[in-house]
């Protein structure tokens, strides 16, 4: 069992039980999506460049038109379906061209006029912006905090519930079951954004879930060169309309950075594995260091979310975050680490961090920083980190 995970034998129902093949999660990343062998052909096709293909007769198939499917897609889609929702019968993926179109693609494909949405007031920076969209098409938007159950009281009446667990920045977690279990109760969809868990933390769908979005830019690609994002479904009938929204919309993906994110599924379980150990590694140090204050890492035990993490996240992310005491002090410190870059963007394998408060989005202190933890050695790691408190002390 590496630091990070759930004890041997007892993961949740629905996170990181084998799926029908019995496989393991390493095995199961490893071989995703890939086409039945063909003699002479490679594991993994390299990706298709077109925008048509040949098309005589009626526009029945599988592949019509470049905007609308495409043979790359279809690999990663079928690889995200399974590592998403392993034993959910009938889950689908749609890739997008980012994690936002992902996102805007449920929420705007499922909602109309007059219909109320229940949004997390601490998630992603890009919320509120949607939140605006939404209200300039006469959607009713309500907000509650990750953290607790305040969202139960606004469901009532709502059409579409969209959580965000851990949260963005602020790491707080919400008991997905719960939640899920009272908004069908009440007949309101539910869906999740699952970026900061990534699939082998959390599987929103064999949650309860309805629909799964993510940011595959970061953590389930993890090497900070692309922008993708994708939907998974338990009902294709429920994905249908996000599948005419991103037609209509032409929100999709290229295929070089399709086939990148598909070949890096291969080291997903390794890069997980070892960056989630860090950062409950890291989060363990800063726990003890006088400087430190708000330190939130959902796998420490002590923190406020880890009752509810353990009991759904096979692993808690690989985000830490916590706050020195002013801006100029997080600055001092961010400019002196060595091995870890100031970026923004979180779940790459070289660790970033950032002082969030610069964009202005986040209700955050201004020493507030979010720590994106890699793969990197953990002594060096965090004898970086504390060189970097040390020496950024007035």
């Amino acid at each position: 069992m590496s630091r990070g995970s759930a004890p041997e034998g007892t993961e949740p129902e629905g996170i990181s039980a084998p799926g029908p093949d019995g496989f393991g999660e390493s095995t199961r990343a490893l071989r995703a999506g890939l086409p039945e062998p063909v003699q002479f052909q490679p594991p993994l096709p390299g990706p298709v460049f077109s925008s048509h293909y040949h098309l005589a007769g009626d526009p029945v198939g599988p592949y019509t038109y470049g905007r609308d499917e495409n043979p790359t897609w279809s690999l990663l889609e079928r690889a995200i379906a399974e590592l998403e929702s392993p034993g959910v019968p009938g889950a689908q993926a749609l890739l997008f061209a980012s994690g936002m179109a992902a996102v805007s693609a449920v929420l705007f494909s499922q909602l109309r006029a007059g219909d109320a949405v229940v949004l997390p007031s601490d998630g992603y920076q890009a919320l509120p912006l949607v939140r605006e969209q939404l209200s300039a098409y006469g959607i009713e938007t309500r907000t509650a905090p990750t953290g607790g159950d305040a969202t139960i009281e606004l469901l009532d009446g709502a059409r579409l519930l969209w959580l965000e667990t851990p949260s963005n920045p602020g790491l707080d977690v919400c008991d997905l079951r719960a939640l899920a279990a009272a908004a069908h109760e009440r007949g309101v969809l539910v869906a999740v954004d699952n970026t900061l868990a990534t699939p082998l933390g959390q599987r929103p769908l064999g949650l309860g879930a309805d629909f799964c979005a993510a940011a595959a830019t970061k953590g389930l690609t993890g090497h900070g060169d692309l922008v993708l994002g994708y939907v998974t479904a338990r009902d294709p009938e429920l994905l249908a309309p996000v599948r005419r929204w991103r037609k209509i919309v032409g929100a999709v993906p290229g295929p070089m950075e399709t086939w990148l994110a598909h070949r890096s599924l291969a080291t997903l379980e390794l890069r997980h594995a070892r960056q989630c150990a860090n950062a409950l590694a890291l989060a363990e140090v800063l726990s003890a260091h006088p400087d430190v204050t708000g330190l939130r890492y959902p796998g420490l035990p002590g923190d406020p979310s880890y009752p509810v993490a353990t009991a759904q996240m096979r692993r808690y992310g690989s985000v830490v975050s916590f706050t020195l005491d002013s801006r100029a002090r997080a600055e001092r410190f961010l400019a002196t680490l060595r091995i870890v870059d100031e970026a923004t963007s979180f779940g790459g394998v070289r660790s970033t961090a950032e002082r969030r408060g610069r964009w202005g989005g986040d209700a955050v202190a201004e020493g507030f920083i979010r720590f994106s933890v890699g793969a990197e050695d953990p002594q060096d790691l965090v004898t970086d980190v504390l060189r970097a408190l040390d020496e950024s002390r007035c």
